[in-house]
């Protein structure tokens, strides 16, 4: 398996190093820039598997750099773990709010980041390499395009195929309904919010079986999730 490909922004040379080193040791393939402008570019001429990204950085803010990667289709689902030293809860929340997966508060133990990181790439990996994704009771093999669902095979329309696997790249995160419309179907779509909607209830149909409670979670005012654990 190729190694992960990741993508650090950080603008304080000496924690950069640090992690850069560290990371390398690891078997990581790391890239590294402490301009949010150059983020984007280097997001753009070859997606990492992970961004490490720094709130307060040169150019475009760490925010926005994140909200940048969240709306563009290549970069919708790449995990996002943000370093910080706000440790205001307002700004975790905005910081989560934005797209991060996961967010760490400087000083931090560059262990607790690699742990981190190890912990989102095996969540993450059997989709990168072609393998199927089990998530509870589901199974997703994206090479064939088959679901099956406590080993019964499921029958699901092109789109919620789409929707199902982006769900389970990212268990048990909250996803609004804007960030399903650009990640599954491009940020380019004319497709309405609503649809959204349409074809969550089609999904839950069509991964429904006896004896198995719904996996997707309605969050009130935030969106979708997919639960972790779907059986029951």
């Amino acid at each position: 398996m190729s190694a992960a490909k990741l993508l650090l922004v950080e603008d304080d040379p000496a924690l950069s190093e640090l992690l850069e080193y560290r990371f390398s040791n690891e078997g990581y393939d790391v890239r590294c820039t402490s301009d949010g402008d150059e983020a984007l570019l280097m997001s753009r001429e070859e997606v990492p598997d992970l961004v490490i990204l720094d709130w307060m950085i040169d150019g475009t803010s760490g925010i926005e750099v994140c909200r940048r990667l969240r709306r563009e289709k290549e970069t919708a689902h790449v995990p996002i773990i943000m370093l910080t030293a706000r440790d205001a809860e307002d700004d975790r929340v905005r910081g989560l709010e934005t797209g991060a997966d996961d967010y760490l508060t400087k000083p931090f133990s560059p262990r607790e980041l690699l742990a981190r990181v190890a912990a989102v790439m095996r969540r993450i990996r059997p989709a990168l390499a072609g393998e199927t994704i089990e998530v509870g009771d589901l199974s997703l093999d994206p090479v064939a395009h088959r679901v099956k669902r406590k080993g019964q095979p499921l029958r699901l329309g092109p789109t919620e195929y789409r929707l199902l696997k982006f769900f389970m790249e990212s268990p048990g995160r909250v996803f609004s309904r804007g960030q399903l419309l650009d990640g599954v179907w491009g940020n380019s779509s004319d497709i309405e919010l609503r649809t959204v909607d349409v074809h969550i209830r089609r999904l839950r149909k069509a991964i429904e079986i006896d004896g198995s409670r719904d996996p997707i979670r309605t969050v009130r005012s935030a969106g979708y999730s997919l639960e972790g654990s779907a059986t029951g």
